[in-house]
């Protein structure tokens, strides 16, 4: 993927270096118990905001907070970061500015081990996430670390389609995708409500699609291997893989970001497409 020397954008929010204290409580559960709690939702989509309030008695967190030391200002790392942040803000900027309406790009935290966020308490176990309540990207970079170790996908690409797929979920809460969403979800039942989040993560896979198409149609980002590498993530993150790899076993109904075909998919037909129009998961026919 071609980025070097590509335009950063500004809307990084550095927080790497500040470490939280072990004594923070949510309603009288540890950080650590948080994390564990997290755990269940790892990888699976789920809005860290519904994991968090389904522990009983949660309130607000008292956090103390260290600074270990500044992180190199331009590091390799958050330049990558920056550069593909940029690239989704110029591609939905255009994309909105041709409904009429004005694109309000999300801010991107970069964190080191556990964060605090609008959205409650999080660690790094969980990946990153999209918080609406803040309207803020969160990520720990070790997890592009995780994601070779773990599922073996690697590539400046892989990595980008995850921050891409992450400020879809911003497009949605912008277009008020997300606010429907959750009121359904409210009325539903379990299996329903999973319904519900795999059409939105697949959309949100979708629309990361659609940046790398008009990226790479007006920058020509893409070279050799790239699209195989956002495929390779799309699919090692499936839900019938990870649910395989750590139940043994794969229960369809509790999918609550895809499987592994549908995820290649929608990320294809954005790829492919190039349009907001061409990501409409709630009336698909087939996921």
């Amino acid at each position: 993927m071609r980025w070097r020397d590509e335009k950063q954008s500004d809307n990084i929010e550095d927080r790497r270096g500040i470490s939280i204290s072990r004594g923070a409580k949510i309603g009288g559960v540890g950080v650590l118990g948080i994390v564990v709690v997290v755990l269940i939702g790892m990888f699976l989509g789920v809005d860290p905001s519904v994991i968090l309030q389904a522990v009983s008695g949660i309130q607000s967190p008292s956090v103390s907070v260290q600074q270990d030391g500044q992180p190199t200002a331009h590091d390799d790392q958050r330049d990558f970061v920056a550069v593909v942040l940029g690239e989704t803000e110029d591609v939905w900027h255009d994309a909105f500015q041709k409904m009429g309406q004005t694109y309000q790009p999300p801010k991107l935290v970069l964190f080191s081990g556990a964060v605090e966020s609008a959205c409650g308490m999080a660690g790094s176990a969980m990946g990153p996430f999209y918080c609406p309540s803040d309207q803020k990207v969160y990520l720990d970079l070790s997890f592009f670390e995780d994601l070779q170790s773990r599922f073996g996908v690697s590539g400046d690409f892989a990595r980008a389609y995850v921050i891409a797929h992450e400020v879809g979920h911003h497009v949605q809460t912008l277009v008020g995708i997300s606010q429907k969403v959750r009121e359904l979800q409210s009325q539903a039942g379990s299996a329903q409500q999973n319904k519900f989040s795999v059409m939105m993560e697949l959309q949100a896979d979708c629309f990361s699609g659609v940046w790398a198409h008009q990226a790479d149609k007006n920058r020509h980002i893409l070279e050799a291997g790239d699209i195989e590498e956002g495929l390779n993530a799309a699919s090692a993150i499936g839900d019938d893989r990870i649910q395989r790899r750590s139940k043994g076993r794969v229960v369809p109904d509790a999918f609550t970001h895809g499987s592994s075909d549908q995820r290649v998919r929608w990320f294809k037909r954005g790829l492919e497409h190039g349009t907001i129009e061409a990501c409409n998961t709630f009336k698909a026919d087939q996921l």
